[in-house]
């Protein structure tokens, strides 16, 4: 709100250009991004406290709310210093008296949020509190209640063998395959930011989809890759959440992504007459940004469902990472209420998605089909060949391993399963769109000419 005013008082004639509807809702997403993360980084610093030394926690909390708050009230004095300039420069005494009313009320609002925040911190910093040794004491009684030990929790996991003959090549294949992955990965990314042609909306969001693959990835096989050469499979339950809620929010943001690209190619197809109009940077940015906020809504939630879990004794998870279905298997409390919640996280972020790209398709084969020639209708499919050959790569596999864990009574099997929606998916999506995609080969061509 002070930005506002400040485009208001010191940019009034471009004042309706530079506050456009796009840019007032791109604002208030940054808004609730930045404040999502600022809440879930609180919660997963107080997940560390114990009764030990909280030293690290201290510093690490006060360095979050020295960014947290530093930089909007910076952002606040810089406004306000520059529409004071401005004001000071007008002739009248009325014009000024106008002006500087304009700002009264947001003025009144911030003095009074940051005078009572500041006020609330000194107080509890340098006020004696007789209730902190109470506080501290229930803490430490509910973290060595025995029927819970998650505070020091330890899981093991199984993996696929533990036959040591069976290790090299499981390290050897999976190290394949990582590198197969960064590389085409980077490359696409490399080849469509050094191609100036391709710096359109479509390209933009495959270079941000090679971005999540290569994290979707990187999320689970460097653990598998040193557990095999440590011969350690122990992953903390620290570890574990920050594992699992990484392997959400890529899972979530390929499919919010996909959706997205769906949507482009709809656009494309059904309105190519306004289809720079319709996808302009502003949107594109938006859509993107809507996609990260998304991901990270649904990756903190089921972070936040695994964590309501109490663990005893069973430790042991037959996967390669911390999957949830195997977590509330481990789970010594009920856990149907965490499985009803698993599941509704799961037909809204990944229901809503297929829908949208299901009703994006029907709409462009509808389009397609009303093409006269035969040789338009082909170069329409063919546009979208590789997006639709990616999508039903990712939610085939991801249908699979949903299948396979809900219905086979083996875990390591789903565990098989997973390997190809966690690692190869990502391996092959680099191949696909440059295999099928001319404009991409010419670039990557470029691309390596340039640096050889």
């Amino acid at each position: 709100m002070a930005y506002d005013r400040f485009v208001a008082i010191y940019h009034p004639l471009h004042y309706s250009a530079i506050m456009s509807p796009c840019l007032c809702c791109f604002l208030v997403l940054v808004s609730f991004f930045i404040s999502l993360l600022d809440s879930q980084l609180h919660t997963l610093i107080l997940l560390h406290l114990a009764c030990s030394d909280t030293f690290t926690n201290n510093i690490v909390m006060y360095f979050v709310g020295a960014i947290s708050g530093f930089l909007p009230i910076s952002g606040i004095f810089f406004s306000y210093y520059k529409i004071v300039s401005s004001i000071l420069r007008y002739p009248s005494i009325g014009g000024k008296y106008k002006a500087f009313s304009t700002c009264g009320s947001h003025l009144s609002v911030v003095c009074l949020f940051y005078g009572t925040a500041i006020g609330s911190y000194l107080g509890s910093a340098l006020l004696p509190s007789p209730r902190k040794n109470e506080v501290a004491s229930v803490m430490c009684l509910c973290y060595v209640e025995p029927q819970n030990l998650t505070g020091a929790l330890e899981f093991l996991l199984l993996g696929f063998s533990e036959d040591l003959e069976l290790q090299p090549l499981t390290f050897s294949l999976f190290l394949a395959m990582y590198l197969v992955t960064l590389l085409g990965n980077l490359l696409i990314i490399l080849a469509i930011g050094s191609d100036s042609r391709l710096h359109t909306p479509m390209y933009f969001f495959l270079c941000n989809l090679s971005m999540a693959d290569i994290g979707f990835s990187s999320t689970t096989v460097p653990k598998v890759l040193l557990d095999i050469q440590t011969h350690s499979r122990v992953i903390s339950y620290a570890g574990c959440l920050t594992q699992l809620s990484s392997l959400y929010f890529f899972a979530c943001l390929d499919s919010a992504l996909l959706t997205v690209m769906a949507y482009d190619w709809f656009v494309a197809v059904c309105n190519p007459l306004h289809y720079l109009d319709i996808m302009n940077p502003h949107v594109c940015s938006l859509l993107l940004l809507l996609s990260f906020l998304i991901s990270l809504l649904d990756s903190q939630l089921h972070c936040l469902t695994i964590s309501q879990l109490s663990f005893c004794t069973n430790m042991e998870i037959p996967h390669f990472f911390c999957d949830p279905p195997q977590l509330l298997q481990l789970a010594c409390n009920d856990t149907s209420t965490n499985k009803i919640l698993l599941y509704f996280l799961g037909v809204i972020f990944g229901g809503i998605p297929v829908s949208g790209i299901c009703f994006s398709y029907y709409k462009i084969f509808s389009s397609i089909l009303r093409i006269s020639s035969s040789g338009g209708k082909y170069k329409a499919f063919s546009t979208c060949g590789s997006h639709l050959s990616v999508v039903c790569l990712f939610y085939g596999t991801a249908l699979g391993l949903y299948l396979s864990s809900a219905v086979s009574h083996f875990p390591r099997k789903a565990a098989g399963a997973s390997v190809v929606y966690a690692v190869v998916t990502p391996m092959l999506n680099p191949f696909i769109y440059s295999l099928r995609n001319r404009d991409i080969k010419r670039a990557l061509q470029r691309f390596l000419n340039r640096i050889a």
